[in-house]
């Protein structure tokens, strides 16, 4: 299990092959990579800024990264998330689950996608093209989303 926040950019592949070497007992890994968006509904986006509180937000994550093993049978575990400011293109974040079977993954990566879209402790604000900016709020469905996992007898062992 690890988390990352950094502001350099990460290489899909060597982190899931850094993430499951030497390891037979994995029979499946998902990945989930978020990217900066070109445009969102109000327009054209010249880039996105993330800001964090370091320490708090690195506690946050291990904490619901530990709640996913709890939930599910995971082998390993990863989050990265990227701070600073990034462009339409660069990479957001990468979440990857690894089990022996792929329904436990499938549900933990989309369990700690959830959390991190509606609730990690992270600010991101968007620059237009036309150069205005404003603060991202969790929309509507991923709220919605996330409420799924609010009841915590939904494990799967």
């Amino acid at each position: 299990m690890s988390v990352r926040v950094e502001k350099d950019d990460f290489e899909i592949g060597a982190e899931v092959a850094r993430l499951t070497a030497g390891r037979t007992d994995i029979g499946a890994v998902v990945t989930f990579t978020g990217t900066v968006r070109a445009a969102n509904d109000g327009g054209a986006i010249a880039g996105m800024t993330l800001e964090h509180y370091p320490g708090m937000t690195e506690q946050e994550l291990a904490r619901v990264e530990a709640e996913a093993a709890q939930r599910w049978p995971l082998q390993a575990s990863l989050i990265i998330h990227r701070i600073g400011t990034l462009k339409p293109g660069d990479n957001i974040v990468l979440v990857v689950t690894a089990s022996a079977h792929r329904e436990a993954a499938f549900e933990a990566a989309a369990f700690l996608m959830d959390y991190l879209k509606t609730r990690a402790p992270f600010w991101k604000k968007e620059m237009g093209a036309d150069g205005s900016t404003r603060w991202v709020d969790p929309r509507d469905s991923d709220n919605r989303a996330a409420e799924r996992w609010e009841d915590t007898s939904k494990k799967i062992r």
